[in-house]
């Protein structure tokens, strides 16, 4: 049985390696064909992908939007952990930084008091707006899924509707511009001077920390080891003694406290004020970048750069002629090739493993009958 187990071992090790690579060579041929579709070489697109995505400023770049999509594949992957599908992280960043930005202009307090109270705003808004997904589930059975979408429409409104002259914003300089009151600048955060090649937002920072923080949380207590149960069996939670409600009701609210944060490093480290051109759709790339990273924090943190990435590179391939929409379908086409090699990678080594198992129990069953023969 040993040597089942550490043959069982080695397998898995060999087929968590052999899925990304699946996916990464099904994804470089399918882009391939695309790009070759639309009468451009592809191999000048992934080199010239290759040159400007190293250069230094592209670099920092690459790493202030991966934070940005860090916490937002963390937001998602916390619902997805438990089986659920929190559509509306979206609604809840956007809302979420919408009202710390009216908090944080409205502040004259140093730094290091106005900043903690920006962030936890921002948290505790996000967090009630998904408590209300949370509790209409728990309560009246309605989907996640539904309710999430609905709450991100009514987010929107309710900025549309806030976000005028008169009421939680004012005119810009010049009159074209609608925007909450600018930050003071004791309540910018700290940022990494790289000299020519931008400024690095000392925002990573605290992904870092969320990073860490959710993968203790879920992998050593106790807490995160009922939210793997409940995802993973509703019934054998629910004989354990957890208490599936409130697990579910306690998942979202944490995973709208994270999306609370996603709009901080733009706020806090770039824009200083929320305005209509305030970055949007981020809670559905975080979405993919959750799937990409398989819910862990180092592949979402991977998957995040790997975003971060695609948009520098891809977005730059337009000024050399090349199609715009060429972005989309890239991180379409490397979404759907991760989430297929990892379910035929699955599926592959559960088959195997049960026809391990399978063989090994019937040589143990076949071995007494060999010995009362031979008696």
């Amino acid at each position: 049985m040993k040597k089942l187990t550490q043959r069982i071992d080695r397998e898995r090790l060999l087929l968590g390696i052999a899925a990304p690579l699946l996916a990464i060579v099904a994804a470089i041929v399918v882009t391939t064909l695309v790009i070759l579709a639309t009468g451009k070489n592809p191999g000048d697109a992934f080199s010239d992908m290759v040159t400007y995505g190293s250069a230094s400023d592209s670099q920092v770049y690459i790493l202030n939007k991966a934070t940005t999509y860090y916490l937002a594949g963390v937001a998602v992957a916390i619902g997805f952990r438990m089986n659920l599908f929190n559509i509306g992280v979206d609604g809840q960043y956007r809302i979420a930084a919408f009202f710390a930005a009216v908090l944080g202009g409205a502040l004259t307090l140093p730094g290091w008091i106005s900043i903690p109270l920006i962030i936890l705003c921002a948290m505790a808004t996000g967090a009630l707006w998904a408590a209300i997904a949370g509790v209409l589930k728990v309560t009246r059975g309605v989907s996640e899924v539904i309710s999430t979408i609905m709450l991100n429409s009514i987010a929107t409104a309710v900025i549309a509707y806030l976000l005028q002259p008169g009421k939680l914003a004012e005119l810009q300089s010049g009159g074209t511009v609608v925007s909450t009151k600018p930050l003071p600048k004791s309540s910018y955060f700290f940022s990494f001077n790289t000299g020519a090649a931008g400024e690095l937002w000392g925002f990573i920072v605290i992904a870092v920390l969320v990073g860490i923080a959710y993968w203790f949380v879920l992998g050593r207590t106790r807490f995160g080891f009922d939210l793997r149960t409940v995802g993973q069996s509703e019934s054998a939670a629910s004989a354990s003694g957890v208490s599936v409600k409130k697990m579910v009701a306690t998942s979202m609210i944490i995973s709208g406290a994270v999306a609370g944060l996603i709009g901080m490093p733009t706020l806090l480290n770039d824009s200083h004020q929320f305005s209509n051109d305030f970055p949007s759709g981020i809670g559905f790339t975080g979405i993919a970048i959750a799937l990409l990273g398989r819910n862990n924090p180092v592949g979402i943190a991977l998957g995040a750069l790997l975003w971060g990435f695609l948009e520098r590179t891809t977005n730059h391939l337009e000024f050399q002629g090349y199609d715009k929409e060429i972005l989309g379908v890239i991180q379409g086409v490397i979404v759907l090739c991760v989430v297929i090699a990892y379910e035929v990678v699955r599926r592959y080594g559960l088959k195997r493993q049960q026809q391990r198992v399978g063989a090994e129990l019937a040589a143990q069953a076949a071995a007494p009958t060999e010995k009362q023969e031979v008696a």
